[in-house]
């Protein structure tokens, strides 16, 4: 299993800090997400994507992910421009990634239009169509409900990366298979995250593409220590830090088969999650102190 880290949102010279932190210890992906809250509510949160464009030019060798992009956020000639333009500023260590957006109340504030689930995964699928029609090679017609594309020569037009990620069961998996490169699916039941797996191979195979070529990756942070005892005293101090109830908490966590507990439950959860499929994950950062993903490392070998 191969190891990225996702940092949150922050001041530039914050995640600029987490991106070198991440290069030089060896992992093998940056990624930010795409919000304009951070944590759905407050703190500094810059532009995604302005800030890879930053990454692209601060950082030398590691992968810059996006993890994930909302369609709902901006038009795909939008996404399609800027991400070649970041491949071609980072050297093409630039993925993008794309999902449903999730966040209403983010939305709302900033008076963004959020509709329905079925029609955001509709906007989805002709947003990857749209993408994959302009880095066609040659470039293709695409036309569809929300979006069209004339397939004219459109430079740069890089080989680039797609990550298709969320916590849907079929239509995300789907989508995953068809267009993109990668399917980053959070943590879940093993059987769960099993059939995700299998669906998106399913639909890879479907569209005449190669399933073993799709990457499955998941992300997540951990709660963990040596002992039950110390579990518990992290768990304690994490809801504390973010308001909210240790029972709710660990509930939430055990319902997404989030990794948690003692290390060796750690392992186990990633153990059962690689026997899947997955050969990636992105540890997330939840405290500013890269010593504890240093602990996590060392713990995880």
């Amino acid at each position: 299993m191969r190891f990225a880290l996702q940092a949150g949102g922050g001041t530039y010279e914050e995640i600029l800090s987490w991106a070198r932190f991440a290069e030089s210890r060896g992992f093998e992906a940056f990624a930010i997400p795409d919000h304009y809250l951070r944590g759905g509510s407050g703190g500094a949160a810059l532009d995604a994507l302005v800030t890879m464009g930053g990454l692209a030019r601060d950082t030398k060798t590691i992968e810059l992910v996006i993890l994930v992009s909302p369609v709902t956020w901006r038009h795909p000639a939008v996404l399609a421009k800027t991400a070649a333009t970041l491949a071609d500023m980072s050297g093409g260590r630039f993925t993008l990634g794309v999902g449903t957006g999730w966040l209403e109340s983010e939305h709302r504030l900033f008076g963004l239009d959020f509709p329905e689930r079925a029609v955001r995964f509709d906007m989805m699928e002709e947003a990857l169509a749209y993408l994959r029609s302009a880095y066609a090679e040659p470039p293709v017609d695409f036309v569809g409900k929300h979006y069209r594309f004339e397939g004219f020569d459109m430079q740069p037009r890089p080989d680039l990366r797609i990550v298709v990620g969320g916590t849907g069961t079929r239509r995300t998996p789907e989508l995953a298979g068809r267009y993109a490169d990668e399917l980053n699916a959070y943590p879940a039941p093993p059987e769960v995250f099993a059939a995700k797996v299998a669906r998106a191979r399913a639909a890879a195979a479907a569209a005449g593409r190669d399933p073993g070529s799709l990457t499955i990756s998941s992300a997540g942070f951990f709660i963990a220590a040596d002992t039950e005892s110390g579990y518990r005293e992290r768990l304690a101090a994490h809801a504390a830090r973010t308001g909210s109830k240790v029972e709710d908490l660990e509930e939430a966590m055990r319902v997404r088969n989030s990794p948690h507990g003692t290390w060796d439950q750690v392992r186990a959860t990633l153990g059962a999650m690689e026997r899947a499929g997955m050969s990636r994950f992105f540890i997330q950062t939840f405290t500013d102190d890269p010593g504890a993903v240093d602990e996590v490392m060392e713990k995880l070998g």
